[in-house]
């Protein structure tokens, strides 16, 4: 199992952005796709916290001396870096996190802190692997078998 662990509040998040965008290079490249400058702006975006991130907080981030950038452009930037596995959706907010290392074939577990807004992610091949078997018993063909689990982060827990 990997587990991508809750940041301490108030660590140096310029690394995290900095080893993302390392780490954005290194997939777009391996996958042969250019990271543009439109698509490396809304991940550095969506990066700079560990939270959940709307697209209109995108936007409004993105904004330059009061020229907005259309909405349609920052969702075909998400959908990019969700095709590449650089950003994940998160259904029940709606919203969007940064994905700070390369899955395996086994799609990810959301963890996300109500306290603080967190999201962390973990990769238990056994909690995919019984959804699918609960699924296929039950004759449902899965289309993606995505968790997304609320609660509070270790931080929250003790403060």
């Amino acid at each position: 199992m990997k587990s991508q662990s809750f940041p301490k509040p108030g660590h140096d998040h310029e690394r995290c952005v900095n080893s993302l965008m390392v780490h954005a290079e290194t997939v777009c490249r391996k996958a042969g796709v250019r990271l543009t400058e439109q698509r490396r702006r809304v991940l550095e975006v969506i990066g700079r916290s560990h939270k959940a991130t709307g697209a209109y907080d995108v936007l409004e981030a993105m904004e330059i001396k009061g020229r907005r950038t259309a909405p349609i452009t920052v969702y075909r930037a998400l959908d990019f870096l969700m095709s590449v596995g650089l950003v994940h959706r998160i259904s029940c907010l709606n919203a969007f996190t940064a994905c700070h290392y390369r899955h395996e074939q086994s799609p990810v577990q959301l963890l996300i802190c109500k306290a603080c807004g967190a999201v962390g992610e973990l990769e238990e091949h056994k909690v995919t692997q019984a959804i699918q078997t609960a699924a296929a018993k039950a004759g449902f063909a899965i289309d993606e078998p995505f968790v997304e689990v609320t609660g509070k982060c270790a931080h929250c827990c003790t403060a």
